[in-house]
């Protein structure tokens, strides 16, 4: 019988295979990020989105180059609810995985997670971290390419587009949730 696992279960699970803190770190600003939105969008169902965002990069740090396929295989195996598996693949979506996002949560997921990263490498560039924060520099920091270059820029558009947002109010909607934990 399968599972929707707790925040909890998924970040024990989620450490099963990840050892490198900033892995770790990574699942758990965007599982705290689509908590935050589902606050707005899904109220009622923080957990479930909690849940997706920790899980997300199960299977990135020891396979990479098998990234979105086999953290269905690594769920599956924990026995977790195929909802769940999709909206994991669903955010490697044009790049690692053919599953679309279809619900609202995994438009969000592909979205944020590119996004987290960026805002993430520009806290640590100010001595106040995120607090005080605000869209333009995030904006400022998203045109310069060279800045944060992992991070994709047509990732995160793509995904602002998923969601009929303009890329600024995405960067609104994740900065909020990333000073809201704080």
């Amino acid at each position: 019988m399968s599972y929707i696992p707790t925040p909890e279960q998924a970040l024990e699970l989620t450490k099963k295979y990840n050892k490198e803190p900033f892995h770790i770190h990574h699942a758990e600003t965007v599982g705290k990020v689509l908590a935050h939105l589902a606050r707005e969008y899904d109220p009622g169902h923080e957990d479930y989105w909690n849940t997706v965002g920790i899980l997300h990069d199960i299977d990135f740090e020891q396979w990479p180059e098998q990234h979105c396929i086999k953290a269905q295989e690594l769920l599956r195996e924990a026995d977790v609810d195929e909802s769940v598996i999709h909206a994991v693949a669903s955010h490697g979506y044009g790049l690692c995985s053919d599953v679309e996002p279809e619900r609202l949560m995994e438009k969000y997921l592909f979205a944020v997670d590119e996004f987290t990263g960026l805002i993430g490498a520009a806290a640590l560039m100010r001595p106040t971290g995120l607090e005080g924060m605000e869209v333009k520099s995030v904006m400022k920091k998203f045109k310069d390419k060279k800045f944060a270059a992992g991070c994709s820029r047509d990732v995160i558009a793509k995904g602002a587009e998923m969601l009929g947002l303009a890329v600024q109010e995405l960067a609104a909607k994740t900065l909020e949730a990333m000073q809201a934990q704080t």
